[in-house]
């Protein structure tokens, strides 16, 4: 166990922060598909609603974004630092080193973990720019959900990818988001030093089927959108 007077300084304690950080942003990713899934209802009202209902959250929901962003940082700044460490300490290639869990898992997804996720931290700069902080009621974005006037999101996302350029941005950028957790789960894991050869395998297995629908479950969203509501919307 790492002091806790350590743990920013040491890379031991990088390495533990890094790891909880990615697994706390698994979960996240988890929960944010399934709101996402209100997508595929076929009219706004399901999205907005739950749009709506997160906003009615008021300071606490401040707070969790707060959290949010400062979580993707302390994995982003820590994947660095270790990422440096490791290279600067390393005298073999990464495929040649030994884990904890027994071999390395070296694939295309190890070898470039960290621009991967340089490719989704722009993402995330562009995502939250166009939804988060893009037209809003003030601008004409509204509907009408049981009685009440809310922020009509559904037509921020219709209009988004009602062309065929933001449809490619997003299905590559989940693409990465695949690569990077396909190897990012099970390191998580290695990282946080709770596995063993015994668990390495599942775990590997796990990381791969949680890659892939997380992955495919976000890709899917904008090509059903061009697909079956391009021009569109909720207005």
């Amino acid at each position: 166990m790492v002091p806790l007077s350590r743990l920013f300084s040491s890379t031991l304690g990088r390495k533990y922060l890094m790891g909880a950080s990615g697994l706390a942003l698994v979960l996240f990713l988890v929960v944010h598909l399934l709101g996402n899934l209100t997508l595929y209802a076929g009219s706004g009202d399901p999205m907005n609603t739950y749009a709506a209902r997160l906003h009615a959250l008021g300071p606490a929901l401040i707070a969790l974004e707060v959290g949010l962003a400062l979580t993707i940082l302390l994995h982003i700044v820590t994947a660095f630092q270790v990422t440096y460490s490791a290279k600067a300490a390393r005298p073999v290639d990464y495929e040649n080193a030994k884990t904890k869990g027994g071999p390395s898992k070296n694939s295309v997804s190890s070898r470039n973990m960290i621009w991967t996720g340089v490719v989704l931290g722009v993402f995330l700069i562009v995502h939250v720019a166009q939804f988060r902080f893009g037209p809003s009621m003030e601008d004409g974005y509204t509907a009408s959900v049981d009685g009440v006037m809310v922020h009509d999101i559904y037509r921020v996302v219709v209009e988004a990818f009602a062309q065929l350029k933001w449809v490619a941005f997003y299905v590559g950028s989940m693409l990465f988001l695949g690569f990077h957790l396909r190897h990012g789960y099970w390191s998580a894991f290695q990282s946080l030093g709770i596995i063993n050869p015994r668990w390495s395998k599942p775990i590997h297995a796990l990381g791969l089927v949680i890659a892939l629908l997380l992955a495919f479950g976000f890709l899917f969203i904008p090509i059903y959108i061009y697909a079956t509501q391009s021009g569109g919307g909720n207005s």
